[in-house]
């Protein structure tokens, strides 16, 4: 049983250490001279697209965008889990079919939450 919290503690230890080596690496290596370092005002110039801004930069975007968002990302959260067990809904047999209905019962009742509460309609 120890030697299964083991694995556990060795597995958290290499991530800990992967993580600082990936903060730390960097460093060194401008210390080290390894990575070019020539700063200038070009280089440090915020752009987008490559042209100047006109007018105002900060914008405020309308909430229901994040609306759309998140059903979108609903959707595409159904058709990452559905295209898996598609291709085995033979082997997953009559427990899987229901699991599926479930979830897909579960999407349903969000997007008729949404629908009731009005968000998707476009003002």
């Amino acid at each position: 049983m120890l030697s299964d919290y083991g694995f556990v503690g060795l597995f958290i230890i290499v991530a800990v250490l992967f993580s600082l080596l990936l903060i730390i690496l960097p460093v060194v290596f401008r210390y080290l001279k390894l990575v070019p370092h020539h700063p200038n005002a070009v280089k440090n110039a915020t752009f987008e697209c490559g042209m100047e801004t006109i007018g105002k930069t900060w914008v405020q975007f309308n909430f229901r965008y994040y609306f759309y968002a998140l059903i979108f990302l609903a959707l595409d959260v159904l058709v990452a889990f559905i295209y898996p067990w598609a291709v085995n809904v033979r082997d997953l047999g009559t427990s899987g079919f229901i699991i599926v209905l479930i979830f897909i019962a579960l999407i349903v009742v969000g997007y008729l939450y949404a629908w009731r509460k009005r968000v998707l309609e476009w003002k």
